[in-house]
């Protein structure tokens, strides 16, 4: 049947007059996207620079979908979107333009049936969904059949993170197959990325179809940038599905199967100035920050690396009178909400932030980003950086690199997909109809919970294992695992770190860099950064602000909660230990000097206890620094109640020389008798990276022994000990030890370490 394509496309921009205002027109390669969907039912995959108005493109589609045929038309839109935070702008916008849309999300549980009713009704015009609702037991086996069976169109936002390839990578995107599947035949499907490169797009293309046909109106042909040295796209496979255009129809010739249609545009950003800055130590970016904030234009985002730089940075900007707040993933979801709408209001100057407010946050009139610390890849930096200049003229983006970048990129790399030997320890774990929980197979294999988890979805993707109330079961399905794939990606991880290296030295547009690591083939000098015009800021601070950044970084002390739960799981590997731990076997709470991650005392701690350091005594600053944490320990709000008796070491074998000039040096200071050392016994418990607390405990289980002296010397005080380590990594070594001490005798235990992991 024959459709009056102008006539869509004058529906299409009075869709749009109501979502955008009357002076709105849709752009040619919007326009091109909402005729695939809308006329031709098609697949398209829209890489497209951030305010590029992708989600104009899927309120119009729907618009018009809805009103088709003047029969209540197709059914409703699904939005698979990534954050909270971003489903509640899409749902204000969606309201602007007259589409009534609705969630379902882990917050919204008890709306759940409400909502289902509202759509089988036909009340509802878009459903946005979390990735992680396609793999709820309940979502999963109850809404998603008769949803997928009535969906309209498909919409998978941040579509990037269905690729392993991606920077971001999420595997409950991968579920989308399944969603895919079940979907009626030519329903039409719509994937929006602002960073994908042209390994990545390809690799989205083939999930969402076949091999993608990519629009050459729109873009060059993908995997055609010239490279030099280190491939920033990661790897050396050529991309596949580069051939030109085959038309509009909806089938492409191929059995059937639908294909996509790709449309890239140029990734240029306009309004961007970028620019770095080499500046020595991290009291030296601070105090940069603290000197240049108010030359950066309105209100802007910080971003750090950890969680530890984010509230450190933070709480030294609020000590130079910057209105400032940090949003870090470990913030309550009230916090980060407050938090969110206080930049949105201009009420701070900044947003002190790590990768958690990545996507999903829309302030179009972001004056700067600005990074302490450079991100593992161009892309995952020009993602967070495309936050700014959406609707202003010009955007200040900084990158100022920290020599310490690379080991905490080393340690996300760490946390990648486990080896054979621990997914197979799993699978023989599970049974195919007595489901076991996340916290059931700790004790079995040891990997922490998130990493854990990780792998258990992935499994579920590849129909190794199945999630049902209750855990996870195994399916008896075969099941490989893909070595060469897996060090195929860390290859391109590691490809991507060295060319975020090079971004930050490369004597050519800063701009042109980031594009073409996108395999943006309209890449061009932007006449705007700190390589093409002359630099906007210098790297000079101001001698105040840099010994204030000094004396706070130089502040050493954080602190040691003690543990008061035993892991679950233990009694089935053998360790008798359940539920609370008793007051009299508990730790007290305990310090430490910094933790690895600090910006302060960070470098000078991972110096001294990195794999490859030197076993020696204490040096003379960190024995200093821990004497100024016990004068603190002593005399603070949050003091000791009872002064320390005497002063024990942790053995170590590893660092034997080390704690033990600790120890010494503590007890000479503070004139306290050393009582001896809890001495290691049997195999050593391993130095690698720690896993999951079941498997901690288990391993430090009757790992170390007080002898009659050091018990003896215990039975006669009246006070608690110090109890002296390097490294607080899981906690348990101190928690396992202290344990011990109270139960020789000791009447209360102070844990004391040089660093704290993390």
């Amino acid at each position: 049947m024959s459709v009056d394509r102008t006539a869509v496309r004058e529906r299409a921009e009075a869709v749009l007059r109501r979502l955008a205002g009357e002076h709105a027109r849709l752009r040619e390669d919007q326009w091109r996207a909402i005729e695939a969907l809308v006329v031709d039912r098609r697949r398209v995959l829209c890489v497209q620079r951030t305010g590029w108005g992708k989600s104009a493109v899927y309120f119009v589609a729907t618009a018009l979908l809805r009103a088709t045929d003047g029969a209540g038309g197709y059914g409703p839109t699904v939005i698979v979107s990534p954050l909270l935070a971003l489903m509640r702008n899409q749902v204000e916008a969606a309201a602007r333009a007259g589409i009534r849309a609705r969630t379902i999300n882990s917050a919204n549980l008890d709306e759940w049936d409400e909502i289902t009713g509202e759509i089988h009704a036909g009340a509802v015009d878009v459903l946005l969904i979390s990735p992680e609702r396609l793999n709820n037991p309940d979502f999963r086996d109850s809404v998603l059949p008769r949803l997928a069976a009535t969906t309209g169109l498909l919409v998978v936002d941040e579509a990037h993170c269905v690729s392993d390839w991606g920077h971001d990578f999420r595997p409950d995107y991968r579920r989308l197959r399944t969603f895919l599947g079940r979907l009626p035949e030519r329903t039409p499907v719509l994937a929006t990325t602002a960073t994908a490169n042209a390994r990545v797009t390809a690799d989205v293309a083939e999930q969402l179809g076949t091999e993608p046909t990519t629009d050459t109106e729109t873009t060059a042909r993908t995997g055609t940038r010239p490279t030099t040295g280190t491939e920033p796209s990661g790897g050396t496979e050529p991309a596949t599905g580069t051939g030109p255009a085959t038309g509009t129809e909806a089938d492409g010739g191929r059995g059937g199967r639908p294909d996509v249609l790709v449309l890239r545009g140029s990734l240029d950003r306009e309004s961007l100035r970028l620019g770095v800055l080499d500046l020595p130590s991290p009291a030296h970016r601070l105090a940069w920050l603290a000197d240049h904030l108010d030359r950066l234009p309105g209100s802007g985002i910080v971003y750090t690396l950890t969680v530890a730089a984010a509230q450190e940075t933070a709480e030294f900007l609020r000590s130079r009178g910057w209105s400032v707040a940090s949003y870090t993933g470990q913030a309550d979801d009230a916090d980060r909400r407050a938090a969110e709408q206080d930049l949105l209001d201009n009420k701070i100057k900044a947003l002190v932030a790590t990768s958690a407010l990545g996507m999903g946050f829309d302030k179009p009139d972001l004056g700067f980003v600005v990074h302490l610390g450079a991100p593992p890849s161009p892309i995952a930096y020009y993602q967070q950086v495309g936050r700014a200049g959406r609707a202003v003229a010009h955007a200040e983006v900084l990158l100022l690199p920290g020599v310490e970048d690379a080991a905490i990129w080393r340690y996300f790399a760490s946390l990648a997909f486990p080896p054979e030997e621990q997914v197979r320890a799993v699978l023989a774990a599970l049974h195919p109809d007595r489901p076991l929980s996340t916290q059931a197979l700790e004790p079995i294999v040891d990997l922490r919970r998130t990493r854990l988890e990780l792998m258990l979805k992935v499994l579920d993707v590849d129909g190794a294992v199945r999630r049902v109330r209750g855990g996870w079961l195994a399916t008896g399905e075969p099941w490989v695992y893909d070595e060469a794939r897996l060090r195929r990606v860390a290859q391109a991880r590691t490809a991507e770190q060295q060319a975020m290296r090079e971004y930050a030295a490369t004597p050519g547009c800063r701009l042109r860099y980031l594009r073409e690591c996108l395999d943006d083939a309209e890449a061009a000098d932007c006449g705007r950064c700190d390589r093409c015009a002359e630099p906007l800021f210098t790297p000079a601070v101001s001698d105040t602000a840099l010994t204030a950044a000094r004396t706070f970084l130089g502040r050493p002390g954080v602190d040691l909660p003690p543990k008061k739960l035993w892991p679950t799981g233990l009694d089935a590997v053998g360790v008798p230990l359940k539920g609370r731990i008793p007051p009299g076997e508990q730790a007290l709470p305990g310090r430490a000097v910094g933790r690895l991650s600090d910006l302060g005392w960070g470098g000078r701690l991972r110096g001294l206890l990195g794999p490859d350091a030197a076993d020696g005594p204490v040096p003379d600053d960190v024995a200093a620094a821990v004497v100024e944490v016990l004068k603190a320990w002593a005399h603070g709000d949050d003091r000791w109640s009872a002064r320390p008796v005497g002063v024990v070491a942790v053995g170590s074998r590893r660092r034997p020389t080390l704690v033990g000039s600790l120890a010494e040096r503590i007890a000479s200071v503070g004139r306290l008798p050393l009582l001896g050392q809890v001495a290691p016994v049997g195999p050593p418990t391993g130095t690698g990276p720690r896993g999951n607390s079941a498997q901690r405990v288990r391993a430090l289980h009757d790992a170390f022994t007080v002898d009659a002296e050091l018990a003896a010397a215990l039975a006669g005080l009246d006070g608690p000990v110090l109890l002296v380590d390097d490294l607080a990594d899981t906690g348990w070594t101190l928690t396992l030890v202290a344990r011990l001490l109270r139960q020789a005798g000791a009447p209360g235990v102070l844990p004391l370490t040089l660093a704290v992991a993390g």
